[in-house]
């Protein structure tokens, strides 16, 4: 078996066994001591966050090791910044996805370009297991207390993002046809968090819209496998965004009837959670992107699996 197959398998087994015991397995991304924040997606070595299947691998793997710093180095990384991994530390796999171009004939017999997509693993350290490095790599924030109210920074990225999002009810939900977001009022909700999460999850189905995304996975009914693929991209995208937004991430109460369709898909594809990471990642991108520009924005590398 090939290191990527493997890894296709060992991931989704992990979601799969998780998903059964009741847990959403990107629900949990805290590093809740550090000072880069409480909620961060794991960042490379220069302060740049990994993206796609990359921020639930690495998510979870400082979770089941108990790391706190959200930096992740390579071996030479470390080297370079006068650093060194300690002694018999074991690293975690991430992956990188891009495309080659190579000459293949069409069926005319004439020579084309063509994009052959790839992917290859390679091994980081989380800063913890190293030392030397630079102090902000692993210094610890000083105590934070939450103000139970609206955050006004949250409030204005989704006011940026000018979608339809009307108030009222008891439900939230996408509506596809009327392209407008359904959301019970602010006041209903248990945290300011709680809301801005499903908001957040609200928001990634809205940019599955024909004049956005334009994201279906052939889905025709409530429940079918294309609905439940569109389902872990909402949930994804939703736990990227609080990330980027510094906000917990909640579970919605009416994630159970999910659980049971995700785990169909899963067990029937093991790449399905590493498709529906990059869409969700297409997502976060899409919504971050309808921001207004910073005045000395610099072009960042976005390559992700």
């Amino acid at each position: 078996m090939s290191k990527i197959k493997e890894l296709y398998e060992n991931v989704t087994n992990r979601i799969i066994a998780e998903l059964e015991q009741g847990v959403r397995p990107w629900a949990k991304p805290w590093n809740a001591e550090h000072a880069a924040g409480r909620i961060t997606r794991p960042l490379r070595h220069n302060g740049i966050g990994y993206n796609g299947i990359n921020v639930l691998m690495l998510w979870w793997s400082a979770q089941d090791r108990g790391f706190i710093s959200p930096y992740w180095l390579t071996f030479r990384q470390a080297k370079e910044l006068g650093a060194f991994v300690r002694k018999g530390e074991k690293g975690s796999p991430v992956v990188y996805a891009n495309t080659i171009s190579k000459t293949e004939q069409n069926d005319a017999g004439e020579d084309v370009e063509v994009n052959v997509p790839f992917m290859k693993a390679y091994t980081v350290f989380n800063a913890d297991q190293i030392d030397g490095l630079p102090e902000h790599y692993t210094q610890l924030a000083k105590p934070v207390i939450d103000p139970v109210q609206r955050i006004d920074r949250v409030e204005a990225f989704f006011e940026n993002t000018r979608a339809d999002i009307r108030t009222g009810g008891g439900q939230a939900y996408y509506a596809v046809g009327g392209d407008y977001i359904q959301m019970p009022p602010f006041e209903a909700f248990k945290s300011a968090e709680s809301y801005y999460a499903t908001l957040g999850h609200e928001t990634t189905h809205w940019t599955r819209h024909p004049s956005r995304l334009d994201r279906s996975f052939g889905r025709e009914k409530w429940g079918d496998a294309g609905y439940a693929r569109e389902e872990l991209v909402a949930e994804i995208g939703a736990a990227f965004l609080c990330a980027d937004l510094d906000i917990e991430p909640s579970i919605r109460e009416d994630h159970a009837p999910y659980i049971a369709n995700w785990l169909k898909v899963l067990e029937n594809d093991h790449r399905a959670i590493f498709t529906a990471a990059a869409h969700a990642q297409r997502a976060a991108d899409f919504l971050n992107g309808l921001q207004p520009k910073e005045d000395s924005d610099e072009d960042e590398d976005r390559a992700a699996a």
